[in-house]
Parts: C-alpha cells; structure tokens; sequence
C-alpha cells in the first residue's frame, strides 16, 4: 500500500488504521512527570521536571522509572530502589492518569472522521493495560477502537512487530493493508518489521529528535491532516 509521492495519497486505502497513544494521541507527560518527580521526593531524591521525563516517554514505565532513577542512564538503579521506586510510581499514576492529561489538537476531529468514514481502528501502546483502559476511557476514545494492545498485553512490546500483528490477525486484516501512525522510532521499527507503511507525527516524543529521522512514509504536523492523506 505505497504512498503516491505525486498526489500525496495512498495507492489503496488501508482497512486497519493502528494508532500509537502517548505522543500520539495524547499528551500524557504532565500526569507522567507529576507521579515521576513525586515518587523521587518520596525517595529523598531530587524531581527532574516535564522536559526531561518528556524525553524517556515510550519505552514503558519500567524503563521510565529506571531512567528517572538514573538520570537516563541505561545501567543501574538497584533492583531493590527500583523495586520500591516502581511501586510508589505505579500507585501515583494509577490516582493521576487523566487529571493533565490531553488529547492533542486534531485528534478528536481525525478519529471521528475515521470512524464515520467506516475504518477500523487500533491502540498500540507500551502503556501498561492498568493505565491504559482507564486513559483511553477518560478522553473518549476507548470505544472507537476495534482492538487495543498495551505493553504487557503480550510478550513483546515495540518496537518488536508482535503487538502490531496481533491486532491484524485479531481483525482478520493483513498488515499490507493496515496502517501504523506513531511519534516515536520504535513505532517506526514496529511497523517496518511487521511489513505496514507508516506514518510519523512530529508533535510527539520521540526522545527529543525529529521523527523524519526514522524515516516514515510520510510526516505530520496534526492528525486532521489525515483525513487529505487517505
């Protein structure tokens, strides 16, 4: 399903569309970073800030609270300090999921737009499903999607292409003919290794750099630009 670089649009429409949902979606980083940096005040540690925890968003909490304990390092803390860190953190997230949390611009507008106009769609996510459901629920979305995949929902997680053709195979709908719309190289990577096109939002994450690096099929500057792609 090749993007036409003359006319900007699809060869074929896509029957499935797979949405990434922080970065994507949403804009979760205020309720990330309040229950980061309270969970380190709790440990006596230092807060980091919403510009830094906005940069280690997208590799799952367990990763996330690593870094946070690190300062994004790759190595450390002690399972201990992680093991305490982690609870703390997941009991604060779990109070302040959708209290700052919000849908980015455009995105109510494309998702009706694609529900009205008969797609099929999907949640791929490496939230855990316990923040998940009730995120997607507070903004709206959750009965809009066909099927919705959380990090530990499976296995793997991206950017490993399993949660991608599960939702195919769930949908009895192939990858060629499913779409794959993230912020992050790792939606990228997922979407390659599963063989789907995809597309790149530049108002996401991506820790910090331009998600045109990663090389989508096409770029983003909102999800109501979608609806003139398909």
């Amino acid at each position: 399903m090749p993007l036409d670089p003359r006319t900007k649009r699809w060869a074929q429409k896509p029957k499935l569309i797979l949405f990434d949902l922080d970065g994507t979606l949403v804009d979760s980083v205020p309720d990330l970073a309040y229950s980061i940096d309270t969970m380190l005040e709790r440990l006596g540690m230092p807060p980091h800030g919403v510009e830094k925890v906005k940069r280690w968003v997208g590799k799952g909490a367990e990763r996330l609270v690593r870094h946070a304990l690190t300062g994004g390092a790759d190595e450390g803390p002690d399972e201990p300090l992680f093991r305490k860190a982690f609870a703390i953190f997941s009991d604060l997230y779990a109070q302040n999921t959708c209290c700052q949390s919000r849908l980015y611009p455009g995105v109510r507008e494309a998702i009706d737009y694609l529900l009205q106009s008969g797609y099929a769609l999907g949640c791929i996510t490496n939230k855990r499903q316990r923040f998940t459901q009730p995120l997607l629920r507070s903004l709206g979305l959750l009965s809009g999607f066909s099927v919705v995949v959380s990090g530990d929902s499976l296995a793997e997680k991206k950017p490993s292409p399993e949660p991608l053709l599960y939702a195919t195979q769930n949908l009895g709908v192939s990858a060629e003919d499913s779409l794959m719309v993230g912020d992050s190289i790792n939606d990228v990577l997922a979407a390659r290794a599963a063989g789907m096109p995809v597309i790149g939002v530049r108002y996401g994450y991506n820790y910090g750099e331009d998600i045109a690096q990663a090389r989508p099929d096409y770029v983003l500057d909102s999800l109501a630009e979608l609806k003139g792609l398909l």
